[in-house]
């Protein structure tokens, strides 16, 4: 990336967070009121305490005028728990500000991954969007919350202590506001270096956690090669390029503070040698001792919000970085709008297929002309090799992907002209991959149907053969299931086929659903499908003889063609690629 495309995206992302921020307008005033109020008054008590030094005379034989101190002090007594108190309103009101904007960021975030299609998740690592939602969002709160706080009382601390010296000397003030444009000459330079390096850092801490959450969803087959110091290796090479380009971002932050430390050292060196002439030159009602101090304590707080400002400008520019990966998370293209669209009703269970085509990558085709005609309570069994599209073709019947070019046909309606969720809600799927959640074992059953009684939940358990490993369980269907080591995986494919026999919907969908239980139980769930898809279309992806078999047609696929389809009998006898495939099934 260019280093005009960089600063684009640097300033794309503030311009947007900006506009989160916006939606809290009210804090945002209360928080700049606050500062102004905290720092003016600060500001004053450095006058009082100005004349309060005067108080003190310097000459030989002299003394303190309490007469004159003693309102001065009480004054500065009054004001600092007033000065503690705004400071607290605005902290608070800053630190609101930043958990309201990233509340609504994470919302936005989870809401535009529930719109995106599944090609995008598909084809990324999912560490790294987990990363975008968790990691960089961390990093905008943070950046968010240090650089609204230093932003407020900052500018309003520069302004004022420039308006207080200008009032006590203007001679001297110059030469703070001549040795002012160092300071942000220093500061802008290493800011550029830093945005750079911490943009890169946020894409390696990406690309690592979507290492880690794979090996770790993988940890068995790891052992199992013995791939351990193969992985080893790997998570060593990107950590240590993580090591690298977050030493070198440190690094950059890190000359931030000392450098305008420096030039802020020469502020304050020069106040007090230009401030010192003056204070000794000075006739009586001139610029007196207590003049001094309270220039000395302005320098001091001028150059101060520079320093803090340099302090954060790693979380800033960390921030920014961060920004940027989420919000072209944000704007990645979400699936179609389904608005005006009509839902499906009264679904029948036909489904047709007009000179389908599709391809995952365009130069790769996939599917091509496919045609098929599937009547209502059919059962299709659809078999062929592996990557023949077998699964790609249950992809485009939910329309988890849309089709090339051809058309599919629910109820004679295209399925592009209704919602995706009314189009879902007539499919029930099992899938080899089973997915159990954090939750009870009822709610696991009932998750597509949460209005279901105990007792329809239990009755779908038993069809499914679940009953009886879920009653051994703790607390029985209350049982908390916290993550996939608890049932083995043929439990949690008993509990998928529970929650679709517990819906029922007009067409079913099952992909290879009794890959991972045995054949005693297979038979029995099987006798609980014959019964389940008696009146509903099917669709069942299987390689086991027993469950195609009685398919009342069959469909065989072969690089994204049916290149037969029949009865099992009825190919068998015609010798083909499917009589091949069976045959070497029986050998095998």
């Amino acid at each position: 990336m260019s280093q005009m495309n960089k600063e684009k995206t640097k300033k794309g992302a503030l311009v947007r967070l900006l506009q989160y921020v916006r939606k809290s307008l009210g804090l945002v005033f209360l928080s700049i009121v606050c500062a102004a109020g905290s720092v003016l008054l600060s500001l004053y008590i450095t006058v009082l305490i100005g004349r309060a030094v005067d108080c003190i005379s310097v000459t030989a034989g002299g003394g303190v005028d309490f007469g004159k101190m003693t309102p001065i002090l009480i004054e500065i007594a009054v004001f600092i728990p007033i000065v503690s108190g705004l400071q607290w309103l605005m902290y608070f009101s800053t630190n609101k500000i930043s958990h309201k904007t990233v509340k609504q960021l994470r919302t936005d975030i989870f809401a535009h991954l529930q719109e995106m299609p599944l090609s995008y998740i598909d084809a990324r690592s999912h560490g790294d969007i987990l990363s975008r939602v968790v990691n960089d969002v961390d990093a905008v709160s943070e950046g968010l919350l240090q650089g609204f706080q230093q932003l407020f009382t900052g500018v309003v601390t520069i302004i004022g202590t420039l308006v207080f010296m200008l009032s006590l000397n203007w001679q001297i003030t110059l030469v703070v506001v001549v040795i002012t444009p160092l300071s942000f000459a220093v500061a802008g330079i290493i800011s550029k270096l830093c945005f750079n390096k911490f943009r890169e850092q946020s894409a390696i801490k990406g690309e690592l956690t979507g290492f880690i959450d794979e090996r770790i969803g993988a940890q068995r087959l790891v052992k199992a090669f013995g791939f351990e110091k193969n992985a080893e290796e790997k998570f060593n090479e990107i950590n240590e390029r993580l090591n690298v380009c977050g030493r070198r971002a440190q690094f950059y932050s890190a000359l931030t503070n000392p450098c305008t430390r420096f030039v802020n050292s020469l502020v304050y060196a020069g106040v007090g040698v230009f401030g010192a002439l003056n204070a000794v030159r000075a006739v009586s009602g001139g610029f007196t001792v207590g003049d001094l101090s309270c220039f000395l304590q302005y320098a001091n707080q001028y150059t101060k919000p520079f320093n803090e400002i340099s302090g954060v400008i790693t979380e800033l520019q960390s921030a920014l970085a961060s920004a940027s990966r989420i919000f072209a998370l944000l704007d990645e293209k979400a699936e179609s709008s389904d608005e005006g669209k009509a839902a499906l009703e009264d679904c029948d269970g036909t489904v047709a297929l007009d000179d389908v085509y599709f391809s995952y990558v365009p130069e790769k085709p996939l599917i091509e002309g496919l045609n098929l005609s599937v009547k209502s309570g059919q059962h299709i069994a659809i078999v062929g090799p592996t990557g023949c599209g077998k699964t790609t073709l249950i992809n485009l019947l939910m329309r988890f992907y849309d089709v090339t070019s051809g058309e599919i046909r629910v109820n004679g309606t295209p399925i592009k002209d209704m919602t995706r969720s009314s189009l879902r809600a007539n499919y029930g799927i099992v899938l080899q991959e089973t997915w159990v959640f954090k939750g009870t074992a009822r709610e696991n059953i009932a998750y597509g149907k949460p209005d279901a009684t105990l007792e329809e939940v239990i009755a779908a358990a038993k069809a499914a053969h679940a009953h009886s490993f879920i009653k051994r369980l703790e607390n029985g269907y209350d049982t908390v299931i916290t993550n996939d080591a608890e049932l083995s995986q043929g439990q949690r494919q008993l509990l998928s086929i529970a929650r679709v026999m517990l819906a029922l919907p007009p067409m079913l969908i099952l992909d290879e659903a009794t890959s991972s239980i045995d054949t005693r139980t297979e038979m029995k769930i099987q006798s609980a499908f014959d019964t389940m898809t008696r009146g509903r279309t099917s669709f069942v992806v299987a390689h086991r003889l027993s469950t195609i078999r009685e398919a009342d047609c069959i469909l065989v696929m072969k690089s994204g063609h049916i290149v037969e389809q029949g009865t099992h009998d009825e190919l068998i006898q015609k010798g083909g690629f499917y009589a091949e495939l069976i045959k070497s099934r029986s050998e095998g």
